[in-house]
């Protein structure tokens, strides 16, 4: 686990700097912890992908992670494991909510995080595709089980 933390904290953006993430706890297939301290603290919840419609080699960690802070909450995020190729179309579906994505180098971001969150709570699992190397489409598959426990244990820390 400790592995698993320390991956998500290299992966998520924008974590400041501090002494290491402290675990809130793995709930389903989520795991939960906080990184750093009074107005830097984040907040995040994360899961690595089940499953991917091809192997890429060398490809990196895939991750589903939302991020919460005092200022900011719902950041969602997708860490691909390969640097996006130029305009890529990202998307990501869970129940009957399509959210769009954009994109900077190995990672996506949405601009529709209240809306992601909400279909996460409801849906039993998302499926992410996205632009791959050389014109492929790569669709990673992320289990929502435990996410409702998560998101509650990060909005509980950071609020």
């Amino acid at each position: 686990m400790k592995f698993a933390l320390s991956l998500a904290l290299l992966l998520a953006p924008g974590l400041a700097l501090a002494a290491g993430p402290k675990s809130l706890g793995i709930f389903g297939d989520w795991t939960a912890a906080t990184y750093g301290a009074g107005s830097s603290k984040a907040c995040y919840a994360f899961t690595p992908a089940k499953s991917s419609s091809l192997a890429l080699p060398n490809r990196g960690a895939v991750l589903l992670t939302v991020t919460q802070r005092k200022e900011a909450g719902d950041e969602v995020t997708l860490a691909a494991g390969y640097a996006y190729p130029t305009s890529p179309k990202v998307t990501l579906t869970a129940g009957a909510s399509v959210i769009d994505f954009y994109t900077a180098g190995q990672t996506a971001f949405t601009t529709g995080g209240k809306e992601a969150v909400a279909a996460f709570q409801t849906s039993a699992a998302a499926l992410a595709k996205s632009s791959g190397p050389n014109g492929v489409t790569v669709v990673d598959k992320f289990s929502l089980k435990g996410f409702s426990g998560a998101y509650s244990a990060i909005r509980k820390a950071c609020h």
